[in-house]
C-alpha cells in the first residue's frame, strides 16, 4: 500500500533508524529527529521535535521508554496538525499508552504499535507489529505499518502495547530461565554442547534459537525495563533481579543472560 502522507520519525536509536530507512523508500515526504542530531544518514533531518511534525499526517515514535515518550511529546504535541495520526511504536505499556491519548489534541489519533524483533527484523522489514486502537486509525495506519513487517490487529487502544508486555515477560523470562539451567548442567556435569542440544530439540527450541542468535541486538536493560512494565509475579520478579544483579552488562544482548 502507497504510502501518501507526509511521515516524521522521531527516535533513530537501535531500531528507529532502520525503520525509519524502511519508510523513506516509500513515504511521500520523510522527516526524522534524534535527541542527539547527526544520526540521520542522510535523511532529512529536523532541529526539533516541534519542527519534525510540524505539517505531517502521520508521526512516528520510536523511543526507549515512557518517560522519553513523554518528554518527547510534550515538545511535539502542540505543533501536531489538525486530523495528524500518532503512531507510538515504542515499548511502554498501556498505561502509558493511555496518559497519552488522554493529552492529544481534538482530532488527532493514536495507534499503539510496539513491535517484536531486533535490529535485523527492522532493517528488512520483518518485524512483528503489535498494533491497538480504533479501527479507523488503524486502517490509516496500516500502509506505514506494514512497510516495516507483519501486523497483527489486536483491538482497541492500549491492546498492542498489552499484548507486547505478555509476549516480552515471557520471553525474557524463558531466556534467563535458561541460563540458569544451563549453569545447572555445568554444576551437575553435563556437557554444554549436550544440554544446548536437549534444550534446542525440545519445547524451548524457539528460545534457544533466541539465546543463539548472532545478530539480534536488544540491551538488557531494555529487556528489564520491559519486564518491569510488564508486573507479574515471583518469576517474572526473579528473571528481573537477574537482569539487574550485573549493571556492567546492561547493553549487552539479552542472550548474554544464557550464555555466560
Amino acid at each position: 500500500m502507497e504510502i501518501t502522507e507526509r511521515v516524521a520519525v522521531l527516535g533513530l536509536g537501535r531500531m528507529g533508524l532502520p525503520m525509519a530507512r524502511r519508510l523513506s523508500g516509500a513515504a511521500r515526504e520523510l522527516t526524522v529527529w534524534n535527541r542527539t542530531p547527526g544520526r540521520a544518514g542522510g535523511l532529512a533531518e529536523a532541529a526539533s521535535p516541534e519542527e519534525a511534525v510540524r505539517g505531517a499526517g502521520v508521526v512516528v515514535t520510536m523511543l526507549a521508554d515512557p518517560a522519553a515518550v513523554a518528554e518527547v511529546a510534550g515538545g511535539f504535541r502542540p505543533a501536531l496538525a489538525p486530523g495528524a495520526l500518532w503512531i507510538e511504536m515504542s515499548s511502554i505499556g498501556p498505561d502509558a499508552v493511555a496518559e497519552q491519548r488522554r493529552l492529544l489534541p481534538d482530532g488527532v489519533s493514536l495507534v499503539d504499535a510496539p513491535v517484536l524483533g531486533s535490529v535485523d527484523a527492522a532493517t528488512a522489514g520483518s518485524l512483528v507489529v503489535y498494533a491497538g486502537g480504533e479501527d479507523a486509525a488503524l486502517d490509516r495506519a496500516q500502509p506505514v505499518l506494514e512497510r516495516l513487517g507483519r501486523v497483527v490487529r489486536c483491538g482497541g487502544p492500549g491492546a498492542g502495547a498489552a499484548l507486547k508486555l505478555v509476549v516480552m515477560g515471557a520471553v525474557v523470562t524463558s531466556v534467563t530461565a535458561v541460563g540458569e539451567a544451563l549453569a545447572v548442567a555445568e554444576r551437575l556435569g553435563v556437557p554444554a554442547a549436550r544440554a544446548r542440544g536437549a534444550l534446542a530439540a525440545g519445547p524451548l527450541a524457539g528460545v534457544m534459537a533466541r539465546v543463539d542468535s548472532t545478530t539480534a541486538d536488544f540491551p538488557i536493560r531494555l529487556a528489564a525495563k520491559d519486564l518491569a512494565l510488564a508486573g507479574g509475579g515471583p518469576v517474572f520478579a526473579a528473571a528481573l533481579a537477574a537482569l539487574r544483579a550485573d549493571p556492567a552488562r546492561a547493553e549487552l544482548d539479552l542472550a548474554a543472560v544464557a550464555n555466560g
